[in-house]
C-alpha cells in the first residue's frame, strides 16, 4: 500500500471507485452551490451598499426564474438519490457463491474463523477477485468493522449477526479499524486486512494443522450430549435437526420462522425465544457454557447436516 500522502485511502475493492464517485460528485454540487451563493451574497452586498446609486425598486417577477432555479436543484437531489441508492442496495446484494468468513467482535480485538479451520485475530487475510462474505457478531459493546480502502462499514452489535461482502482488487495491506467508541482504549482495536493473489492465499490457507469448524461443532454436539434430545424424525423432546437449516419452522402459537443462523442462535442461547410447534419449552439456555464462536461452530455443524439431508 502507497505511503505516500493523498486525501483519499487507495481504492481496493470493487465497491470503492463507485463510491468515490458518488462522494466527489455530491462534494463538488456543494462546493460550487457553496461559491454560487457566497458570491451572489457579496456581489448584492456591494451592488446594494449603503450610498450606491443602485435602484432599489422591487424588479419585475419572472415565473420561470422561480421554475428554474427550484426544478434544477430538485432534479440534482433526485438523481444523488438513486445514484447512492443504487450504490447502496449493490453493496447490501450478497452474491452468491461468496466464500463466508466469521467475525466476533470483543474489546479490543477481532477474532477470525476462516472456512478452511485457520483462524487470526486482529488480521483478515482474503483472495483478490473472490467475493468475501463476513457475518459477524459481539461478545460484548457494540463495535463497528471499517475498511477505509474497501469503502466498507458495519456495526457489529451484541446478540444479533450482521453481514457484508466486499471483493478485494488490489493485493496489499490495508488499514482496519473498530469505527464505534466501545471503551477505554478503544483506539487500540485495530487490525490489518491482507490481500493476496488466489494461489498465495490458497497456500496460506493451507498451512498449519487445524479444526474445520463443522467439526469443531460436532465436537460441542457430542461433549453436550443434544442428540439425546434432538432426535430423527422428531422422536425426542427436542425436535430434529436433519435439514432445518434453511426451512420453515412453524412455532408454537402461531406463526412461522425460517431457520438461518440468528434463530438457530436464538434457539441455542435463548430457547423459549421462539418454540417449535408440538414442543415443549424443556431446553435450556447455553448462554454461559457457550462464547460466540462456539456459538458459530455449532451452527456451522448443523448447517452441514442440512447439507447432508
Amino acid at each position: 500500500m502507497s505511503t505516500d500522502f493523498s486525501f483519499f485511502p487507495e481504492a481496493a475493492s470493487t465497491i470503492a471507485p463507485r463510491v468515490d464517485a458518488v462522494y466527489l460528485f455530491i462534494l463538488g454540487i456543494t462546493v460550487f452551490f457553496t461559491l454560487l451563493i457566497a458570491g451572489l451574497i457579496l456581489s448584492f452586498g456591494i451592488h446594494y451598499r449603503r450610498g450606491s446609486k443602485a435602484s432599489r425598486e422591487n424588479p419585475p417577477t419572472s415565473i420561470w426564474l422561480e421554475i428554474t432555479w427550484s426544478v434544477i436543484p430538485l432534479i440534482i437531489v433526485i438523481g444523488m438519490f438513486f445514484w447512492g441508492a443504487d450504490v447502496f442496495v449493490d453493496m447490501r446484494t450478497m452474491p452468491a457463491g461468496a466464500m463466508e468468513i466469521e467475525i466476533v467482535g470483543k474489546q479490543l480485538m477481532w477474532k477470525v474463523q476462516h472456512p478452511s479451520g485457520r483462524a487470526e485475530i486482529n488480521t483478515l487475510h482474503v483472495p483478490t477477485g473472490q467475493p468475501v462474505k463476513l457475518r459477524m457478531i459481539s461478545e460484548d459493546v457494540i463495535h463497528s468493522y471499517y475498511i477505509p480502502a474497501f469503502r466498507l462499514k458495519q456495526d457489529v452489535l451484541p446478540g444479533y449477526y450482521t453481514d457484508f461482502w466486499f471483493e478485494a482488487t488490489k493485493p496489499g495491506d490495508y488499514h482496519l479499524f473498530c469505527a464505534e467508541y466501545c471503551g477505554t482504549e478503544h483506539s487500540l482495536m485495530r487490525g490489518t486486512v491482507t490481500v493476496m493473489d488466489p494461489d498465495e492465499f490458497a497456500r496460506w490457507s493451507a498451512q498449519e494443522s487445524r479444526t474445520l469448524p463443522v467439526e469443531a461443532g460436532k465436537e460441542l454436539f457430542e461433549r453436550f450430549r443434544c442428540g439425546s434430545c434432538h432426535k430423527g424424525a422428531g422422536a425426542g423432546p427436542g425436535p430434529a435437526l436433519a435439514g432445518v437449516y434453511g426451512s420453515l419452522v412453524p412455532l408454537k402459537g402461531g406463526g412461522a420462522v425460517v431457520a438461518n443462523e440468528q434463530y438457530l442462535r436464538d434457539s441455542i442461547l435463548d430457547p423459549p425465544k421462539q418454540v417449535v410447534a408440538g414442543f415443549e419449552p424443556l431446553m435450556p439456555s447455553f448462554k454461559t457454557l457457550l462464547s460466540e464462536a462456539e456459538v458459530l461452530q455449532l451452527i456451522a455443524y448443523l448447517k452441514s447436516l442440512s447439507v447432508a439431508e
